[in-house]
C-alpha cells in the first residue's frame, strides 16, 4: 500500500510513515542523531521513506533482544524525523543521519512482510500550562550543578557545552541542551520524552543525572583501584622482562633460573608477605653467580619452599559404614578403640573444618598403633605420613635449621608435608613418649605448637621462614608409655588406652590376618601349608608372653619357611602342622603354663596379677613356723606388697578368734609371705585379699579351694576395693582352667569387657568384705 499525504489541516496531526524499531535509542525533537541500521525491514523501510518524503517515524522497543517486534514490543511514543543522509556499507549495514521534527503517538502498527509502517499522530512537545518561576529556577540551578559534575567524568567534553549550559536562563532550553548532550538509558530518555511538562521534564532529568554521577563516581573509584594493583604487578613484570632481555643480550642465560622460580613463587597460593619474601630470595639469586655458595643455598631453599603442597587439599567423602569396613577388615577386636576412632570421624563428618582432635594411641608394643593409624587415614580419604619421634633429642628436628648453616634441612614436619603432598594429610607421631630432651633443646617443646589448634595456623620452620597453615591436618600420636610424656603436650592429647590382647584375641588374629601374610609373603597358597588351630593356640602358650603379636608372627613366619624349605626339596606338596610337631618344628617350650595350685592346700592361694604382656596367675604362699614373731616377705616384692602384707596380719589378728586362730600367734610364731618367681618384680595393692586368705587359712589349716582364684585391694577393716588390669587377670584363671574367680564389687561393670569364652566358662563372684571372700575359698 501506497503513502497518501493529504494536503489539509487533519494530516498534519495523522499520518502513515515508514517505521524502524529502535534498539537503545531514543530520539527527540529537534535533535540530530546518527545510527546503523542492520534489520532488513529497517533497512527496506528507510530506502521507502527517501523514495517518498524523507520523513521517517523512530520508536523506541521495551526489550533491545527483540528481533521481529509488534505493536506490543514497543512504546506508545516516539519522533518524527527528516532523514539527513544515508550512508550504506558493507553487510548490508546502512549508517542514518536523522533529525528530530516532532513528537508523536504510535495509533497503529502496520506490517506488510517487508517493512514496518505505522500511524501516527502528531503531539506537543511541550504543554502550555504556566509553572512556577522559582521552582523552575531552582531546579535549572539543581540541572546546571549536577550536570557540572557529570562533565567532570568526561575531560574530552567541549568547554563551550559547559559553558552554554552553566549560562542558559530558559527552561526549555537548558532541558534540551543536556538531555542531547548527555549518555542517559533509553528507558530514561524514553521517560523524558513521553513527559509533556518542563518543571517535571528537569525534575526527571535530573534525577536521572543524579543516578548516573553515583554511578561513574562508584566506577571511577573501582577503576582507580583495580589499575593501581593492575599498575604495581604490570610493572614488576615489565622490569623483570627488561631485566631478562638485557641479560640475555649480555650472554648472561644463568638469570633464566631465577625467572622460573619468580614465575612459580607468582603461582603460589600464599599471604602476600610471604610471597614478597620469596620474590627477594628469587631478585637476589638473579644478582649472584651460578657457582657461589649462596647461590646454591638460595636455590636449595626455593626448591624446598616450592615442592611443599601450598593450597593442595585432598578431598574425600567420608562414609562411616566405609570406614568401619576399614577397621574391621585391618584389625581384630579392639572394640572400644574402633567405637572411638568411628565417633573421631563421623565428628570430621558433620563438621570438616574442626580443629584440635588430636589422638593419642597409648598401649604396649605389637599391638597395631601404627597399623590402626594407617587405617584411619585410609577410612578418612587423606594422605599418610609418618613421623618416627624415638630417639630424637634436638629441637631442630622438629623445627628444622636456620638455611645459613651448612647442611641445614627443614624439620620433620615440613619434610612429612612433602611426603605427603597434601596440606591436610594425616600425620602420625610414632613413639611420642621417647623424645629425648638434652643440652641442644627439649624437643617435645617444639612439638607444642605444632599440636595445639590454636597456634598450627601459622606453624614456622626455621628453614621455611614463612609461615605454613596445619590447621586442616589431623595428627594422631603413639606411645607405650603415657607418663613419661611432659604434661603440656599430654594435655594437648585425647588418650585412647589400647589393651593388650588377650589369648583368644591372638587366636582370631593369627587365624585371620597373620597365617595369610606369612603365607603370601613365603609365596605359599593355603592349600600348601595349613597350620591347625590347636597349633596356633599352643605357638600362643607356650613360645610367645608379649602384649601384642610380633613375636607370635616371627613363629608363623618360621613355620612357613621350614614348610617351604620341604616343598621346593620336593619332600612333600602339602603340609599341615599340629601341635605335636611344635617341638621338631620351634625346638623346646620356651614357656610354660603359669603355676597354680593343683589341689586344696593350707595357706597356698591363687593369686592373680596385671603385667605389661597380659594376665598371669600367682599362687601366694605362706608357711607359719614356731618362732618371736617375724614376718619375712620374699619373691622380689615391691614397697605397696609388703605393705599389704602388714595389713593382711592385721587384719587376722582382729578377726582371729572367729576362725580358731592363737590371738597370740604374732609373738609365737614367724611368718613367711612367698611369692614364686623370684626373680619377677612384682607390686601392687591387687594382692592384699590374696595374702589375706592365705595367712588365715596357714594359721588356722583350713586348706583353700585350688579351683578358686583372687584379686582385690583390703583395707585395715576387711572391705575389698577394686584393682585395675581385670580383662587380662581373667584371661589368664581362664588359660589355667579355674571355674570360680572372686573380684571387688567396684569392679562389676568391667565384666562387659571380658571375652564373651572366659565369662561362660567361669562362674564371677563380686565381694564387698573379706569375709565373704574367707566363705567361698576355705573348703568347709
Amino acid at each position: 500500500m501506497e503513502q497518501t499525504i493529504k494536503s489539509d489541516k487533519s494530516s498534519e496531526n495523522s499520518n502513515i510513515l515508514y517505521t524502524v524499531a529502535m534498539r537503545g535509542l531514543v530520539a527527540f525533537p529537534k535533535m540530530v542523531m546518527h545510527f546503523d541500521v542492520a534489520r532488513d525491514k529497517s533497512v527496506a523501510a528507510i530506502e521507502k521513506a527517501l523514495k517518498d518524503n524523507g520523513k521517517l517515524f523512530l520508536i523506541a522497543q521495551h526489550e533491545a533482544y527483540v528481533d521481529d517486534p509488534k505493536a506490543s514490543d514497543l512504546y506508545k511514543v516516539g519522533v518524527v524525523v527528516d532523514i539527513k543522509q544515508v550512508l550504506k556499507l558493507p553487510d548490508n549495514i546502512m549508517k542514518v543521519l536523522v533529525e528530530g521534527v516532532y513528537k508523536a503517538n504510535l495509533i497503529h502498527l502496520m506490517d506488510d512482510g517487508n517493512a514496518l509502517r505505522a500511524e501516527v499522530k502528531r503531539t506537543p512537545t511541550y504543554s502550555r500550562a504556566k509553572y512556577d518561576e522559582v521552582e523552575a529556577e531552582a531546579l535549572m540551578r539543581s540541572v546546571k550543578d549536577i550536570f557540572e559534575r557529570y562533565s567532570s567524568f568526561f575531560p574530552k567534553m567541549p568547554k563551550e557545552l559547559l559553558t552554554s549550559v552553566m549560562t542558559q536562563d530558559s527552561p526549555v532550553k537548558l532541558y534540551e541542551t543536556v538531555t542531547f548532550n548527555c549518555n542517559l538509558n533509553y528507558r530514561d530518555k524514553q521517560t523524558l520524552l513521553e513527559e509533556t511538562n518542563i518543571i517535571n521534564k528537569l525534575s526527571v532529568l535530573f534525577a536521572c543525572l543524579s543516578s548516573e554521577v553515583e554511578i561513574l563516581e562508584l566506577e571511577n573509584l573501582i577503576n582507580e583501584q583495580t589499575k593501581s594493583s593492575i599498575d604495581k604487578g604490570q610493572k614488576e613484570y615489565y622490569l623483570r622482562e627488561q631485566m631478562r632481555v638485557i641479560q640475555e643480550q649480555l650472554g648472561e642465560d644463568e638469570a633464566e633460573e631465577a625467572f622460573a622460580y619468580i614465575n612459580d613463587i607468582m603461582d603460589l597460593k600464599i599471604d602476600e608477605k610471604s610471597k614478597e619474601k620469596l620474590l627477594k630470595e628469587a631478585d637476589k639469586l638473579a644478582k649472584l653467580p651460578p657457582s657461589s655458595q649462596e647461590a646454591f643455598v638460595i636455590k636449595n631453599y626455593l626448591d624446598t619452599v616450592l615442592d611443599l603442597p601450598w593450597g593442595k587439599y585432598t578431598k574425600a567423602k567420608l562414609s562411616l559404614e566405609k570406614a568401619e569396613a576399614v577397621l574391621e577388615k585391618d584389625h581384630y577386636g579392639l572394640k572400644k578403640v574402633k567405637e572411638r576412632i568411628l565417633e573421631f570421624l563421623a565428628v570430621h563428618m558433620l563438621n570438616p573444618e574442626i580443629k584440635g582432635q588430636i589422638i593419642c594411641l597409648a598401649g604396649p608394643p605389637g599391638i597395631g598403633k601404627t597399623s590402626i593409624a594407617k587405617s584411619i587415614a585410609k577410612a578418612m580419604g587423606r594422605k599418610y605420613a609418618r613421623v618416627s619421634l624415638g630417639g630424637v633429642r634436638d629441637e631442630a628436628d622438629i623445627r628444622g635449621h636456620r638455611k645459613t648453616y651448612v647442611g641445614a634441612m627443614p624439620g620433620r614436619i615440613i619434610t612429612a608435608l612433602q611426603q605427603a603432598g597434601s596440606a591436610n594429610p594425616l600425620i602420625l607421631f610414632d613413639e611420642i613418649d621417647k623424645l629425648c630432651s638434652d643440652i641442644k633443646g627439649d624437643p617435645s617443646s617444639a612439638m607444642l605448637e605444632v599440636l595445639d589448634s590454636e597456634q598450627n595456623n601459622a606453624f614456622r620452620d626455621h628453614f621455611i621462614e614463612v609461615p605454613f597453615d596445619l590447621s586442616k591436618a589431623v595428627f594422631i600420636t603413639t606411645a607405650n608409655n603415657v607418663s613419661a610424656i611432659p604434661a603440656p603436650l599430654l594435655d594437648r592429647m585425647e588418650v585412647i588406652e589400647l589393651p593388650s590382647y588377650t589369648a583368644e584375641e591372638k587366636f582370631h588374629i593369627a587365624k585371620e590376618h597373620l597365617v595369610p601374610k606369612q603365607l603370601k609373603e613365603h609365596g605359599l597358597k593355603a592349600s600348601q601349608l595349613k597350620i591347625d588351630d590347636q597349633a596356633i593356640h599352643d605357638i600362643i602358650q607356650y613360645y610367645t608372653k608379649e602384649a601384642g603379636v610380633r613375636t607370635l608372627e616371627r613363629n608363623i613366619a618360621s613355620l612357613c619357611r621350614k614348610s617351604a624349605k620341604r616343598i621346593a626339596a620336593g619332600d612333600a606338596k602339602r603340609i599341615t602342622v599340629k601341635g605335636k610337631d611344635l617341638k621338631e618344628l620351634l625346638g623346646i617350650y620356651k614357656y610354660l603354663p603359669d603355676l597354680s595350685s593343683k589341689k586344696d592346700q593350707v595357706g597356698v592361694v591363687n593369686g592373680l596379677a596385671w603385667t605389661s604382656v597380659g594376665g598371669v596367675l600367682m599362687p601366694l604362699e605362706v608357711l607359719v613356723m614356731k618362732g618371736s614373731g617375724k614376718i619375712e616377705v620374699t619373691g622380689s616384692l615391691g614397697d605397696v606388697m609388703k605393705e599389704s602384707s602388714k595389713i593382711a596380719v592385721s587384719y587376722v589378728r582382729s578377726v582371729a578368734e572367729k576362725y580358731g586362730i592363737n590371738p597370740e600367734f604374732y609373738k609365737e610364731n614367724d611368718i613367711h609371705i612367698h611369692a614364686p618367681e623370684g626373680a619377677v618384680p612384682k607390686d601392687g595393692p591387687s594382692a592384699g585379699v590374696t595374702m589375706t586368705t592365705a595367712l588365715i587359712s596357714a594359721l588356722s589349716g583350713i586348706p583353700v579351694r585350688a579351683d578358686v582364684a583372687m584379686t582385690g585391694e583390703i583395707t585395715l577393716h576387711g572391705k575389698v576395693l577394686p584393682i585395675g588390669g581385670l580383662r587380662e587377670k581373667t584371661m589368664a584363671a581362664y588359660k589355667a582352667d579355674i571355674k570360680t574367680v572372686v573380684i571387688p564389687e567396684a569392679n562389676k561393670p568391667d565384666l562387659e569387657d571380658i571375652d564373651d569364652a572366659v565369662k561362660n566358662a567361669i562362674e564371677f563372684v563380686s565381694v564387698e568384705n573379706l569375709t565373704e571372700v574367707l566363705d567361698i575359698a576355705l573348703t568347709k
